[in-house]
């Protein structure tokens, strides 16, 4: 916008303290007790059962990280897939749909620095086998579905050696929510002195050998087994050869394969020298639950057995898992419940790059995103002060940018350029031109000072969007002039913005444009210039002629410190003069402060505010009048005017249905 007044603001108020240490996840289902930690090893005080981080022995000596920070690529075919999986750069795979592998049982080869994950729970690979060879490292497999490389009349698996993943001679790697069935040899091999592997809330169906682990006379392994679900299976559920040390719990044993063999049908099974630790694990039906050799250890604790036969053998120290990291149990009892429910893929499983710890920037956290996505990625953005601009292009859909603080005032994204240096778009701080974004918990700011340099082009954008279907939930937006434009690429083309529970402040026109946004429970302060007769205006709206609808602003509160009858509800904005742009304003059932004139609405530019489509409905407080210059809207037009109207569309979108 040009035609504005020439402001000075008052001091505003500062950001506060930023709180700058990373926060949990609310719990997915919150059970069990935490059990006490070794000093100075804190025990986690609630369970994200879709943590993107990996826990147990995968987050020890470095962590795993997978392809964090690498480019995100979205994967539909075999030569994609073992393209980027074999590359020598970091990359973070996603699989969407089926992937039938050819030749049958063939090797996919995953290289260090990886993650492969399926898109929501339908990412497969069919007829093949993820291989990892000895020195791999870093190495993240998620949410996947690998199936069918068995061969009829092979149940012992002697004749082929199709598994759904085997690894030799690798370190750190963590398995996660994924299903496994029907292959041709074992479901999971982890080989040849792997260490650091975390296997989590796995499913393992329908075969005869589950879950392998050894392979060597060396005792150097190192594995955390939680959560996981076998079903269907026969044997190596897991078996654990030479472990150094295997941390085996939360899991479910149910269903077994019964074909009468006394020996090769078992639960768990200690080998070797390995030390084995069960805790409060559920078996159901399952032969020789829990067994060991005699040069092996196992301690168990706390697991129900239910309709058992056969060995359950405990002999040994083993070792103290809270010795090397924390962890929360579920109660047994709980455990068939929560495994069925969690394990396997999930929907709600996708990308989330971590800023910072996966990529340096919000910026570059977009800028891995592939262009053209089309299942969310979550840019999770720890609590600070990111001193940046950020662009999220239209080539990049799908976003979901997300602060992760106790309240969106710890995490924010703030600039100070002005308009005078850049024009009104080159003043945002953040611009969203990508559809289909949304931010939650955060604040965007920009904090230009008006008051210490005299300037010709006074406008600050915190936040300019013009692509479609953009939702904002628990944001605020900090500026003076021209704090928030919502616009579209064209006059003519319709963009939609949602703004629930937020907090936008200004002084002049600081919430404008063509999108058809609504603003509903929120909170809008009009900030004082020091003016007794005019600090300013709350809304610009250029709004096509076409589209019937461009703000609602409803039950809401509106607030300002500014002198009694010195603030506008808004003026018709007409970019460069276009007569199409006709505003449209309502505000409805709000809260309004005595800074409200009693004549609201003014005109702007030679256009005349009559000429707009303003209009109040049911306002109250002490700014609240019904007069001849406040135009109101009637109950049957109202009835036409509600949050839904406003952003269904051709497409019936209505993020307000989720709330």
């Amino acid at each position: 916008m040009t035609q504005h007044l020439h402001s000075k603001r008052l001091q505003r108020p500062g950001l506060g303290k930023v709180v700058a240490a990373v926060l949990g996840l609310v719990a997915a289902l919150s059970l069990g007790a935490v059990g006490e930690a070794k000093a100075g090893v804190q025990t986690p005080a609630s369970v994200d059962r879709f943590d993107d981080q990996p826990h147990g022995f995968a987050s020890l000596a470095g962590g795993t990280t997978g392809g964090a920070g690498g480019k995100v690529v979205t994967v539909t075919d075999q030569a994609s897939l073992a393209k980027y999986a074999a590359a020598e750069e970091p990359y973070v795979i996603r699989v969407s749909g089926a992937i039938a592998v050819e030749p049958f049982g063939s090797d996919i080869v995953v290289t260090s620095n990886k993650t492969v994950i399926g898109v929501g729970d339908t990412g497969e690979i069919v007829h093949g086998e993820l291989h990892l060879n000895p020195g791999t490292s870093n190495v993240i497999i998620r949410n996947l579905t690998i199936r069918d490389s068995y061969v009829e009349g092979d149940w012992d698996g002697k004749t082929t050696d199709f598994d759904a993943i085997q690894m030799d001679t690798v370190d750190h790697v963590w398995i996660d929510h994924n299903r496994f069935t029907h292959m041709g040899d074992g479901l999971l091999d982890i080989r040849k002195d792997s260490q650091y592997i975390t296997v989590s809330y796995n499913q393992f169906t329908n075969h005869n050998k589950a879950f392998g682990i050894g392979w060597t006379t060396n005792v150097l392994t190192q594995i955390t087994i939680d959560h996981n679900w076998f079903t269907g299976t026969k044997q190596r559920n897991p078996s654990a050869d030479n472990c150094a040390y295997a941390h085996l719990y939360n899991n479910y044993l149910s269903a077994q394969v019964a074909d009468g063999d006394p020996v090769w049908t078992y639960g768990n099974w200690s080998r070797g020298k390995t030390r084995m630790v069960i805790e409060n694990s559920y078996y159901d039906g399952v032969q020789h639950p829990y067994q060991a050799d005699a040069t092996a250890e196992l301690v168990q604790r706390g697991s129900i057995l239910k309709n058992i036969s056969g060995r359950t053998d405990e002999w040994g120290a083993a070792f103290d898992p809270r010795e090397f990291y924390p962890y929360r149990l579920d109660p047994a009892a709980a455990v068939p419940a929560l495994v069925e429910r969690f394990s396997g893929p999930q929907k709600r499983i996708g990308v989330t790059l971590h800023v910072p710890g996966d990529y340096p920037t919000v910026q570059a956290a977009v800028d891995a995103v592939p262009d053209g996505n089309a299942v969310p990625v979550t840019i999770a953005v720890a609590p600070g002060t990111y001193r940046a601009k950020v662009h999220i292009p239209a080539t990049k859909p799908n976003i979901v940018l997300q602060g992760t603080g106790r309240d969106r005032s710890d995490t924010v994204i703030v600039h100070d350029t002005p308009a005078a240096y850049g024009g009104s778009t080159g003043s945002a701080t953040v611009r969203i031109a990508a559809n289909d974004v949304t931010a939650r918990h955060l604040t965007f700011s920009n904090d230009f000072d008006e008051a210490a340099v005299e300037l010709n082009g006074e406008q600050a954008l915190a936040m300019k969007t013009t692509g479609d279907r953009i939702v904002f939930e628990d944001t605020a937006f900090l500026g003076n002039q021209d704090t928030l434009m919502t616009d579209s690429p064209k006059l003519d083309v319709i963009s939609r913005v949602y703004i629930r529970d937020s907090y936008i402040e200004g002084d002049v026109d600081f919430l404008y444009g063509r999108a058809t946004t609504v603003v509903e429970r929120s909170v809008i302060r009009a900030l004082s210039r020091g003016s007794d007769t005019n600090n300013g205006y709350i809304t610009a709206a250029s709004t096509w002629t076409g589209n019937p609808y461009g703000f609602l602003i409803t039950g809401s509160k509106i607030v300002s410190d500014a002198p009694a009858g010195s603030f506008h509800l808004g003026r018709p904005w007409h970019p460069g003069g276009e007569p199409a742009a006709i505003a449209q304003v309502l505000i409805r059932d709000t809260e309004l402060p005595a800074a409200i004139k009693a004549s609201p609405w003014t005109d702007m530019s030679g256009f005349s505010w009559k000429d707009a489509r303003f209009a109040e409905y049911r306002n109250s407080g002490p700014g609240a009048a019904v007069t001849a210059d406040r135009p109101q809207m009637s109950d049957e037009d109202a009835r036409a005017h509600t949050v839904a109207d406003y952003l269904r569309g051709s497409d019936g979108w209505a993020p307000n249905a989720r709330h």
